[in-house]
């Protein structure tokens, strides 16, 4: 006879199971060692019996060698490994199966990150004084981790779960949305943006969904001002950059690019925009000279 452990996932709403684990849970005798288990008031709806008693693996594994025992396991990560050195220690184990009850869908580890972000909101001092303005220092340079640990090619993996935690962050700390508002008005815009995936549109190639892309933009623009949108703080490069595509893509004359400014700042603004006409992204130009700049120096440094 087995013993049939049942799991599920604290992320999946209790009541849901598999057919399998329904199948299993109508078995045999049902244990579990938790007397708050979410699925039992489910199991009972079901006409299921559940017994709770105190977890004793070595019984567990003796019942299950003449009875099928169902174990509807809780939280407790060392129960499979107490109960398979049991069931070594007979000389004639039962059988041991694993039947998953709920399974986590992906993304189903934000559901943590949005439980640990509500507990420290309201337990923790700092994480409750914290506003919106006192936590964009924080993105931004979370932000610059990310395209830094890029750049290494490694560490990206916590860098993007930092940003991640200020993306939850704020929609915690805001009144009139939350984390599925967010996610939500993301979705929407990537549904609308990509109809050569989600509607009848057809796009072969990566330039036509960019030429795709940018005419839904231009169309959501539609009555807006022109610069609308543009994050005015972003570095001056990529400031200037942004400013000169948004205009060239509204039909400005180029002429108005020219001779802007005064000085050291006419120079710079006229290299952006001649970045621009050759495709180069100027931030990224700049930032790839001062890197082999400090490789030089350090270079120079070591002799």
């Amino acid at each position: 006879m087995p013993l049939v452990v049942v799991t599920t996932s604290p992320r999946v709403a209790p009541g849901v199971l598999s057919h399998q684990a329904w199948q299993a849970l109508s078995s045999g005798r049902v244990l579990t060692g938790s007397a708050d288990h979410p699925q039992l008031p489910y199991l009972a709806e079901a006409g299921i019996e559940v017994e709770v008693v105190t977890p004793d693996h070595a019984a567990l594994v003796r019942q299950a060698v003449d009875d099928t025992v169902v174990w509807l396991a809780g939280e407790d990560e060392g129960f499979m490994r107490a109960v398979g050195h049991a069931a070594l220690a007979l000389d004639d184990p039962p059988v041991i199966e694993v039947v998953p009850g709920s399974y986590d869908l992906p993304g189903a580890r934000v559901l943590d990150l949005v439980a640990v972000m509500d507990r420290l909101r309201t337990e923790c001092p700092w994480d409750r004084k914290q506003t919106h303005a006192s936590l964009v220092p924080y993105l931004i340079e979370e932000a610059y981790e990310v395209q830094h640990a890029v750049e290494q090619g490694y560490g990206l993996r916590e860098e993007l779960g930092d940003v991640l935690l200020q993306v939850a962050f704020h929609a915690r700390v805001a009144d009139d949305f939350d984390i599925d508002d967010v996610a939500d008005v993301i979705v929407g815009k990537l549904i609308r943006r990509h109809p050569h995936v989600f509607g009848d549109v057809s796009a072969e190639t990566a330039d036509e969904v960019n030429t795709n892309w940018e005419a839904i933009k231009a169309h959501e623009r539609a009555g807006k001002e022109l610069f609308d949108g543009v994050p005015m703080g972003q570095p001056a490069l990529s400031l200037a950059a942004q400013l000169i595509r948004r205009a060239e893509s509204a039909g400005a004359p180029e002429g108005l690019a020219h001779a802007v400014g005064q000085g050291v700042a006419r120079e710079l603004f006229d290299l952006v925009r001649r970045a621009q006409e050759a495709g180069l992204d100027p931030e990224a130009e700049l930032r790839g000279a001062a890197m082999a700049y400090r490789a030089r120096v350090e270079a120079w440094e070591s002799r």
